[in-house]
C-alpha cells in the first residue's frame, strides 16, 4: 500500500506537469502514435515519479495489449504467470493481461513504452500473442535492442520529446522488418469491442460481414484469447476506468448497465482483478490507474467521443 509520506510525493511528481485528473490523480504523459505507426502501435507513454527511497507501492496492471516497457529506475517485481519476476533497470516485454497482474515498486520510478496493436506479432515476426499473455520477457528475445530503448528513456528533454524518440525507434524497426499492416478484421473487432463489449460474436461477424468461426479464428490468433474473452475483459475494463475517476462521466450509466445487476457486477470484477468493486475504489492503485486511463483516453478517441490529443473529460 502507499504510505502517507510517499503519495504527497507520487502528486506533486505529475500533477505539477498536468498530468492529472481533476481531482488531482497522477496520470503518465500518453498519446497515439503518429499515422504511419498507427497500424501497428496503440500508444506511448513516459511515467516519471520521484519519491522517497523507503518508499514502497503494491499495486497492479491489467492491459488488454502488449506492452515494450523501459523501466529506467526502481525496484520492480511483477507476478507473472511463470511466477515472480524481480527487475531493475531493464527493457521487458509484457503481454497482454487476462486477468490483474501484482506489481510492486520500490523506490523513485521511471517507465517509459510503446503499447502494441493487436494483429501486429505475426506480421512483425514477433510468435504467437497467446505464448506471451501474462508473461513478460526481456526484449532482445523479441529481437530487440535493451540498449538502444535504455539510452531513450535517458535522454534528457520533455515527456514528447523522448515520445517522438521512441518514434523513431519503432520507424526504424519497422523499415527493418517491414511488416504487412495486421488484418483489418481485427481493429474493426476492436473497435466494436470499444464501443459494445456487451454485442454477441454473431451479431459482430455479422456486421463485419464475415463467418462467425472465422472471426474466432483471426481473434484467437490476433488477441491470444477467444471473442467472449476479449468482450469480457473491455467490459471489465471499462468499469474499472469508471471507479478510477478516468471515464467519461456521462457515460457512467452506460457502463454500469451492461451488468445484469450489482451481484453479476461483482463476481464478474472480482475474477478478474482479484477484489471486488468496492476494495478496488479504496484501494490506492496509482499504476493501474494510470494504465487504465491511457486506455480509456486511445478508447474515446477510437469511437471518436473525444478528437485525438483533445481535453479527456477526467482532465
Amino acid at each position: 500500500m502507499m504510505n502517507e509520506q510517499a503519495q504527497p510525493a507520487f502528486d506533486r511528481a505529475l500533477a505539477a506537469n498536468g498530468h492529472a485528473t481533476r481531482d488531482g490523480q497522477p496520470l503518465s504523459y500518453n498519446r497515439a502514435p503518429t499515422p504511419d505507426l498507427a497500424p501497428w502501435i496503440a500508444r506511448l507513454y513516459v511515467t516519471d515519479v520521484r519519491a522517497p527511497d523507503d518508499y514502497h507501492l503494491d499495486c497492479g496492471l491489467f492491459c488488454d495489449t502488449a506492452f515494450l516497457r523501459v523501466q529506467l529506475s526502481g525496484a520492480w517485481t511483477a507476478q507473472t504467470l511463470d511466477g515472480p519476476r524481480q527487475l531493475g533497470r531493464a527493457a521487458v516485454f509484457l503481454g497482454p493481461n487476462t486477468r490483474r497482474m501484482p506489481i510492486s515498486v520500490t523506490g523513485s520510478f521511471t517507465s517509459i513504452g510503446v503499447a502494441f496493436r493487436p494483429g501486429c506479432f505475426v506480421p512483425l515476426g514477433l510468435g504467437a500473442i497467446a505464448d506471451h499473455l501474462d508473461r513478460l520477457v526481456e526484449i532482445e528475445a523479441l529481437g530487440f535492442s535493451a540498449k538502444r530503448w535504455l539510452a531513450l528513456g535517458d535522454l534528457a528533454g520533455s515527456p514528447e520529446q523522448i515520445v517522438l524518440a521512441m518514434e523513431q525507434e519503432l520507424r526504424a524497426i519497422l523499415l527493418q522488418r517491414r511488416p504487412p499492416e495486421p488484418d483489418p478484421v481485427s481493429a474493426r473487432f476492436e473497435a466494436a469491442a470499444f464501443t459494445d463489449p456487451n454485442a454477441t460474436v454473431g451479431a459482430l461477424a455479422a456486421d463485419m460481414g464475415v463467418e462467425q468461426r472465422r472471426l474466432e479464428r483471426i481473434v484467437r490468433r490476433d488477441f491470444g484469447i477467444p471473442p467472449k474473452q476479449v468482450l469480457r475483459r473491455a467490459r471489465a475494463l471499462d468499469m474499472a476506468s469508471h471507479l478510477r475517476g478516468v471515464a467519461d462521466r456521462d457515460e457512467a450509466d452506460a457502463l454500469v448497465l451492461r451488468y445484469y445487476d450489482q451481484s453479476h457486477l461483482i463476481r464478474e470484477f472480482t475474477a478478474l482483478f482479484g477484489m471486488s468493486p468496492r476494495q478496488f475504489m479504496a484501494r490506492p492503485q496509482p499504476l493501474m490507474t494510470a494504465a487504465l486511463e491511457t486506455r480509456q483516453a486511445r478508447r474515446l478517441e477510437t469511437i471518436e467521443r473525444i478528437a485525438p490529443g483533445g481535453i479527456r473529460p477526467w482532465q
